[in-house]
């Protein structure tokens, strides 16, 4: 039985019908079914391809590091961006929403390790688990999740990549992390599981991060490319020296802070960057990620929608997710035809 969770209430997967029949006119809310993850009657899903929704409604660990809080209503945010997206793939591939775990009636650590028996459940069913966030505390139970599904297994190296502004290493007193200790959280629980730490994020901010946490970084093994070099540098060599991490890895877990982003296209964040990511070139390292076919779950974490003037940071999460689920249906299923995902390049008119 998990803890502090809840079955999602449909109601908020709603919106425009242009027909109730054909499944090329469908949007999201009228694809995704409900899964209670506490119930004994789940069968494993036996598909080709299937997403399980998972929210986590907390922002406990920002107020503890003293940020903007209001990330706990992320979840329900980009749940009604979502159901407006088409269905841009085929019927084989299948999404449902698992519910909530939340931090509301407990400690931050006690709901993280709720989180993770949410994600493992949803692993156990067969379904690649979508978790929205809440804040980036979020990865800290997502990992464990993870870590503990791939317990018996022969292949259980499991390597992170973190779309960040921040490292969020910064020193924590055990069982007192934040939205900040996340990274450093998780090396020290590969330590004392004897499991290998990988970790590649890109985004980092010199002006967001002290020396302090470059040094650990460079402690850790950790690896990043600074904003400034995504934003000017060379995108393939970048892509090369991801891919020589990717290739050392059996698994990916793929999360993303939100305050990666130029605030324009990101202002509902705790930490808003003014000199952030372009989403567009994300969007282009999202997609070759998924080429590699490691990636087992993924996260979007910190829409604050408090803060989110018209819903802009909740909708580019809900794109960011579409992308997602739209590149492992073309990786996967080899859905490359114009009908799910358009590949062809427009004319070009002088």
């Amino acid at each position: 039985m998990i803890n502090y969770y809840s079955p999602q209430d449909m109601s908020v997967w709603s919106g425009r019908v242009d027909d109730e029949n054909d499944y090329y006119s469908y949007r999201w809310h009228q694809w995704v079914e409900p899964i209670d993850l506490n119930s004994e009657d789940n069968e494993p899903f036996t598909g080709k391809l299937g997403f399980g929704i998972l929210g986590f409604e907390s922002d406990q660990g920002i107020e503890l590091n003293k940020g903007r809080f209001g990330a706990a209503a992320g979840p329900e945010a980009i749940r009604k961006e979502l159901a407006k997206l088409p269905c841009q793939f085929s019927q084989e591939v299948k999404i449902y929403d698992c519910g909530n775990v939340s931090s509301k009636f407990t400690t931050l650590d006690a709901s993280q390790k709720e989180l993770g028996r949410a994600v493992e459940e949803i692993l156990n069913l067969g379904l690649f688990p979508l978790v929205l966030g809440g804040g980036h505390e979020t990865a800290y139970g997502h990992y464990q999740g993870l870590s503990n599904y791939l317990d018996d297994k022969d292949d259980k190296k499991l390597g992170i990549i973190n779309f960040d502004a921040h490292f969020d290493l910064r020193p924590y007193e055990k069982g007192k992390g934040t939205s900040g200790t996340m990274f450093r959280q998780i090396a020290d629980y590969t330590k004392e599981k004897g499991t290998d730490y990988g970790y590649y994020v890109l985004g980092i901010q010199r002006h967001s991060n002290t020396l302090s946490l470059f040094e650990t970084a460079e402690e850790l093994g950790a690896k990043y490319v600074l904003a400034k070099d995504i934003i000017n540098g060379d995108f393939f060599h970048i892509v090369h020296q991801l891919d020589r991490y990717i290739a050392k890895q059996d698994h990916l877990y793929v999360t993303i802070c939100m305050d990666c982003f130029t605030s324009s296209f990101a202002p509902g964040v705790s930490a808003p960057q003014p000199l952030g990511l372009d989403p567009e070139k994300v969007i282009l390292f999202l997609k070759h990620i998924f080429t590699s076919n490691k990636p087992i779950s993924f996260d979007i974490c910190e829409v604050s929608p408090r803060f989110d003037h018209d819903s802009v940071t909740a909708n580019l999460a809900s794109i960011l997710v579409y992308t997602v689920v739209t590149a492992s249906a073309q990786f996967i299923l080899g859905e490359d035809n114009d009908k799910f995902i358009h590949t062809s390049k427009p004319s070009r008119i002088d």
